[in-house]
């Protein structure tokens, strides 16, 4: 298993500390999350129902009816490389670890890649996973430089997939199609824009093909009543998503000035969090999980994530604290 952000638990052990006195910046979730209704009993009470207006709601959201629920976006990286024979796949890095170790793990031959390295490779390669905006450098490529790399793939019968977890601050860069053209794959997630992650939905975005095999791969039931029933609203609340867009984007410039007031320089990032390289990255991670502030640390490149602070309070410790330690 791979390590991820937002371990609390673990880390109020490690260091002494209640749970209820951190301030958790690792996981890159929006940290003011969308409440949903109150679920109805009878959706606890019945099998998941398909006519429940969920495919409705993310279609018109995603601007394409060509998706499928999953449960989570981690599903579906776990799903894509059991559809493919051993081919030769290229994924973004640094990026979120997962994409390389499913592959890896399915018996393909996995080459990491640097944003400079990819047009060199593409064609020497059958598959190439990319993170938009990348998850933890905030990378975004340009949709000429995407719809080449999807040309050349598909030429002989390749795929594009490009993980958008982060784009919902900046949807003007998704690559989703109304009729999404086979080779090219894209997913999304509930986790990180609506604050979800625990509801576990997410989409694959891909051709009608493709979704079928994987549709009957993961089988019927993926996505649980109450999950559904609370993506549904969320997709559908178009005032929440209007005033969260413009927050996140308020938000994610406040951070990186934040930070660059205490010397540590933004690399990259996005709406949800500041990416921070830096050779200090493992003790300032440390001096701050002393003081109960949890980030995200990567140690290829040596490196930081930060993520929003979901409270004035929150924002006034962290400021504090950096002040305090760096």
């Amino acid at each position: 298993m791979l390590e991820h952000g937002g371990q609390l638990l673990a880390a109020a052990q490690r260091y002494g500390i209640p749970a209820t006195k951190w301030l958790d910046l690792s996981t890159g979730i929006n940290p003011v999350a969308y409440v949903p209704p109150p679920i109805p009993v009878a959706v606890w009470q019945h099998l998941p129902q398909e006519q429940d207006g969920l495919l409705q709601a993310a279609a018109s959201y995603y601007g394409t009816a060509n998706l499928l629920p999953v449960a989570g976006s981690q599903a579906a990286i776990q799903l894509l490389p059991r559809l493919r024979s051993r081919c030769r796949v290229g994924v973004l890095h640094p990026a979120y670890a997962e994409h390389a170790q499913a592959w890896r793990n399915a018996g393909h031959d996995v080459t990491d890649l640097t944003p400079p390295e990819i047009d060199g490779e593409i064609d020497r390669l059958d598959v190439l996973v990319l993170i938009q905006p990348n998850n933890p450098t905030g990378n975004i490529f340009t949709g000429a430089q995407l719809q080449e790399w999807r040309d050349r793939l598909q030429s002989r019968e390749g795929w594009l997939i490009v993980d958008e977890a982060f784009i919902e601050s900046t949807t003007q860069i998704s690559v989703v199609q109304a009729d999404m053209p086979p080779g090219l794959i894209v997913l999304r997630s509930l986790g990180k824009f609506f604050g979800l992650a625990g509801a576990r939905v997410g989409f694959i975005l891909a051709h009608a093909e493709l979704l079928s095999r994987i549709q009957t791969l993961q089988g019927p039931w993926s996505v649980s009543g109450p999950s559904r029933f609370v993506a549904r609203a969320a997709l559908c609340d178009h005032a929440w998503q209007a005033a969260t867009s413009a927050r996140l984007q308020q938000h994610g410039s406040r951070l990186a000035r934040l930070l660059q007031h205490a010397n540590l320089m933004p690399s990259g990032g996005c709406g949800l969090f500041q990416w921070v390289e830096t050779e200090s990255a493992e003790a300032i991670h440390q001096q701050l999980a002393q003081r109960g502030i949890l980030t995200r640390l990567f140690s290829q490149p040596l490196s930081l994530r930060f993520g929003l602070p979901g409270t004035e309070a929150g924002w006034q410790r962290l400021s504090t604290t950096l002040k305090e330690t760096i």
